[in-house]
């Protein structure tokens, strides 16, 4: 078993995957961690929907491309016209959606995000945290086609894919953000 400090240090946001499909039982894995994640009052809020469908990927970029296009924000704007596929054709994508009643379903779908990131790494498989799909999920006829239950609301995706480099960059992370009390 890989160390987990090992894990952490070695996850990375992976943006380019073979074409070759996750197995099943490494897909159940990696939601089985998600599923263990922390949560506020014990609600596990969260629901996963597991997207392997090629033609559902495909549409849910190209929706998106043409809604960020459309849409009067320069940032999308300028993602939209840079030609990149913001699921960075990755063979799964995992729809997190949270319970809308629940007490806090950004940090424990966060939570389960994390620990779903954190598990692809254990098995070298790549991942991203997808933000941009948010704007397919802001047209209830596209969340429809993701057959999310009645009472979630989609809040990110998460790209998985087997890696086709083992390095996607090295992170800088600011090391001087920790104050001692002691």
């Amino acid at each position: 078993m890989t160390d987990i400090f090992e894990v952490i240090n070695n996850r990375r946001s992976v943006r380019q995957y073979s074409n070759e499909q996750l197995k099943e039982d490494e897909v159940k894995k990696i939601l089985d961690a998600g599923i263990m994640a922390p949560t506020a009052r014990g609600e596990a809020p969260w629901h996963f929907t597991v997207i392997q469908s090629s033609d559902l990927l495909k549409y849910i970029n190209e929706t998106s491309i043409d809604l960020m296009l459309k849409s009067d924000n320069e940032f999308f704007q300028a993602i939209a016209k840079s030609g990149r596929n913001i699921l960075h054709e990755a063979p799964t994508v995992i729809v997190v959606s949270g319970r809308e009643d629940a007490t806090n379903i950004q940090a424990d779908c966060s939570a389960a995000i994390e620990n779903i990131l954190l598990a692809a790494e254990g098995l070298n498989i790549g991942s991203c945290w997808v933000g941009l799909i948010a704007i397919f999920f802001e047209d209830a006829e596209n969340v429809a086609k993701l057959q999310i239950p009645e009472g979630y609301v989609p809040l990110y995706g998460v790209t998985l894919g087997y890696k086709v480099s083992e390095r996607e960059g090295n992170p800088k992370r600011n090391k001087n953000v920790v104050n001692w009390i002691k």
